[in-house]
């Protein structure tokens, strides 16, 4: 029998949460049918402010995506909980009272390729452990003790180049950030630089390697119209960001919770602290996601883009039981 999917439930590993902020102490409940115990929230408000995210190998310390910034001890992000997470306090990035957020929670599992990574700089080309047991497609690495851009990988690419999440800089070029070298099943490669390997430097990395109906990490090119290239990904999608590698434009992020219906409309650019806007971006499909705009972020004429995607369903499960479009 085919393999339809490595995972038949994806909120048991990741999920889009939605929430209001109260000024006080808020133990935010995951929505889906199934407990989950994050591993790594990334979050921020529906209006203009920083995004965050916090893992369970940092404590409750935060860092911003947007920004170049060191690691911070803002002590309002609680805990992780049982199936969910609590904040605290009254700043209007996290918990202000009447404040509408999202939160994209990750579950760190080798079945749904994803692992948390903290090590300390060298200064010297080297390779460093993961627990995937599978070649991760993308991961991006960040500098906690210091201010430095956010690195990342992405195997389209290949390992001479990287992108810059807190940037619009296209793919740049770089024999030393991940030691031209690509990753394995056990090791990915860092040689030099504050990005990746500074002596003495404290790092974090998010590794994700690609699952049959959960996850999907490719390319595609743009066409410029209305009625725009379809990206397979073998799932019906819960979040989806999309980067020009060619051009200077910003990472676009659209999920299944702040729109319900499509064409998917409501978006963020991860590397700003600019508000969600209303920006016509795809349909999502049973098994992937179609343009439906002309917008230069995300389907200019000819122009290459990457994209990652994880599931709310799978096409079909592993008993061969399709699942439905919106």
């Amino acid at each position: 029998m085919a393999v339809y999917t490595q995972i038949d439930n994806p909120e048991l590993y990741f999920q889009v949460k939605l929430y209001s902020g109260n000024n006080s102490t808020n133990a935010i409940t995951l929505d889906g049918d199934e407990d989950m115990s994050p591993d790594i929230v990334w979050l921020r408000s529906r209006g203009a402010d920083n995004s965050r995210i916090y893992d369970t190998s940092r404590s409750t310390n935060s860092l911003v995506p947007n920004d170049s910034r060191a690691e911070q001890s803002d002590g309002n992000f609680s805990s992780f909980n049982s199936d969910g997470f609590t904040v605290t306090g009254t700043d209007t990035g996290w918990n202000g009272s009447g404040v509408n957020y999202v939160a994209w929670c990750f579950k760190e599992s080798a079945t749904a390729g994803v692992d948390i990574v903290s090590y300390t700089g060298n200064g010297s080309a080297r390779t460093i452990s993961h627990s995937l047991s599978a070649v991760p497609k993308m991961f991006i690495t960040k500098r906690r003790d210091s201010a430095e851009s956010w690195g990342v990988y992405h195997h389209t690419q290949g390992a001479g180049k990287f992108l810059r999440l807190n940037n619009t800089d296209a793919a740049d070029t770089s024999s030393t950030l991940w030691n031209n070298t690509t990753p394995t099943s056990s090791v990915f490669s860092v040689a030099v630089g504050g990005m990746s390997n500074t002596n003495g430097g404290t790092y974090i990395s998010y590794l994700f390697a690609e699952k049959k109906g959960f996850s999907r990490f490719g390319k595609f090119v743009g066409n410029g119209s209305a009625n725009g290239p379809y990206v397979h990904c073998g799932f019906r999608p819960a979040y989806v960001m999309v980067k020009s590698v060619s051009t200077s434009q910003g990472w676009v992020v659209y999920d299944n919770k702040r729109d319900t219906h499509n064409p998917e409309e409501n978006t963020f650019y991860i590397n700003t602290s600019e508000a969600e806007s209303d920006y016509v971006g795809f349909d999502f499909c049973a098994n992937g996601f179609k343009h439906r705009s002309t917008g230069g972020s995300h389907n200019a004429n000819g122009v290459e883009f990457i994209f990652l995607a994880f599931a709310e369903a799978p096409f079909c499960n592993s008993s061969g039981v399709p699942c439905n479009a919106r």
